[in-house]
């Protein structure tokens, strides 16, 4: 069954890092005790091993080891074998490239749907849907394809921020932004504000956090989802 936590950031505002969702995260890794990360998102000014680090000191305040995907010789492998898996956030379209380059997209998506706990958060996030195509990054590399891991049947915009009243920047919103995208593609996409996350147990798939979501959908009103709703009737 799968059974994942998809995050819109892994920091608040005044926060440490994962420091809001670490009670969550003890209780959906409970039978874990080691964690497999993917550093593969941070485009540079920290190597591999700092962010392995990072998340290694985070996740030993509720006695889970840690050891990064770029340690292993052979990632599929260090996949299979993973008691749970952790995708941090940086640049969805150089997180996307390299799970390819190293053929772990596949090997991510059916660890998840055999069971293996998934935390995902930003990047690693927006992973989790259908395709990458509502990522708020910069497209610094040019991924094999946009496809992504489609455990969720439908996209994600993490990071989701809502217009600032009085503003007089001229510049597009992101509903403008994931408006322009169903001028062309069908899938819903979810807009998940800053605190928020998706807890998905098998078919299941709950709103969590404070706030709540905003959902857009090709040929509606966009509409916003308060927190506990059951999403599984999305596609």
């Amino acid at each position: 069954m799968k059974k994942l936590i998809i995050a819109s950031t892994s920091t608040l505002h005044g926060g440490a890092y994962l420091e809001y969702l670490l009670p969550t995260l003890k209780e959906h890794f409970k039978n874990s005790n080691s964690l497999l990360f993917v550093p593969y998102a941070r485009p540079g000014g920290i190597s591999h091993d700092e962010y392995t680090l990072k998340v290694a000191e985070t996740f030993a305040d509720i006695n889970i080891t840690v050891k990064g995907l770029h340690e292993f010789d052979n990632p599929v492998d260090a996949v299979d074998n993973a008691e749970a898996i952790f995708v941090g956030g940086g640049n969805t379209f150089l997180l996307v490239t390299q799970l390819y380059q190293n053929n772990v997209m596949s090997a991510i998506k059916e660890a998840v749907k055999k069971g293996t706990p998934y935390l995902g958060s930003s990047a690693g996030s927006n992973i989790c849907g259908l395709t990458m195509q509502t990522t708020n990054d910069m497209p610094i590399i040019y991924p094999p394809s946009f496809n992504t891991l489609g455990l969720i049947p439908f996209n994600l915009n993490p990071h989701y921020l809502d217009p600032v009243e009085g503003s007089t920047h001229m510049g597009e919103t992101r509903e403008t932004r994931i408006n322009e995208f169903h001028k062309i593609n069908p899938q819903p996409v979810l807009g998940l504000r800053e605190g928020s996350w998706l807890e998905v147990n098998g078919e299941q798939i709950i709103l969590k956090g404070n706030l709540q979501a905003r959902l857009f959908r090709q040929k509606h009103q966009p509409e916003e989802i308060k927190t506990g709703s059951d999403l599984s009737w999305l596609k």
